[in-house]
């Protein structure tokens, strides 16, 4: 049984995916009959895709130091509507983005949009830092208070890919959200593979000198709608660059 591995090299970590190719099974095995996913899976797999995402952009365009933000706002300021908050953040934007051009610097941002059961509204913002952004975003947004806090290296911003693209898919709490990010964080792409041996895949993932394998990315299932096996896991660097 033959299948594709893929390599993401993102910074400080390799995502690795393998996956059956589904051209042909096992001996004596014949083509598996792919399932019609439903709703709900459509709307776990999505949300899945969406974390996937932007944990690779945050790991290929931001670092240590960056900032992760929360745009608050004061109760007599709270929008309408979702269509509201997003000319707000987008008026906020050109403003910051005006500052970093005024200095020579690139802006890269990730943002969610949420608002919550007690209509509390709130921006989550990933941005990257530059002298004086601290006090560029303080001043463009004024509908409330900013709180700022200085990316970790904890997990490589996987725990920080979940957070920062819930939904109600992934929390009752929240009414609505709405996720996007700045055009300018392409993913490179992956390095790819095919095995023709299926007893590759039952070895233990191959680390290369310098790295380390995340065991809680470690994780072996079967696609709902395939119905064929796939590994996925992550290698970090042991320094840091």
């Amino acid at each position: 049984m033959a299948y594709i591995e893929k390599r993401y090299r993102l910074g400080n970590v390799i995502e690795v995916e393998q996956y059956h190719t589904g051209r042909y099974g096992a001996p004596g095995q014949g083509r598996k009959k792919k399932k019609k996913p439903t709703p709900e899976q459509v709307a776990r797999i999505n949300q899945a895709n969406k974390e996937k995402i932007c944990r690779r952009k945050l790991r290929a365009h931001f670092n240590v130091g960056d900032y992760f933000t929360d745009l608050t706002y004061a109760k007599d300021a709270r929008p309408p509507d979702m269509e509201a908050a997003k000319q707000h953040f987008r008026e906020f934007m050109r403003i910051v983005r005006r500052e970093y051009r005024k200095r020579g610097r690139e802006l890269k941002w990730i943002r969610n949009i949420e608002v919550g059961q007690r209509n509390a509204w709130h921006v989550h913002l990933v941005i990257n830092r530059i002298p004086d952004t601290d006090l560029i975003i303080r001043k463009a947004w004024k509908q409330g208070k900013v709180i700022i806090q200085n990316l970790t290296p904890d997990g490589e911003f996987k725990k920080l890919a979940e957070y920062i693209t819930k939904s109600p898919v992934t929390e009752e709490r929240l009414i609505e959200s709405d996720y996007s990010s700045s055009r300018n964080l392409p993913i490179t792409e992956p390095e790819k593979r095919v095995y023709k041996r299926w007893k590759t895949w039952k070895e233990n993932p191959k680390i290369p000198e310098g790295w380390y394998l995340d065991i809680d990315s470690l994780f072996e299932g079967e696609n709902p709608v395939t119905g064929y096996p796939y590994r996925t896991y992550s290698l970090f660097r042991i320094q840091r660059e």
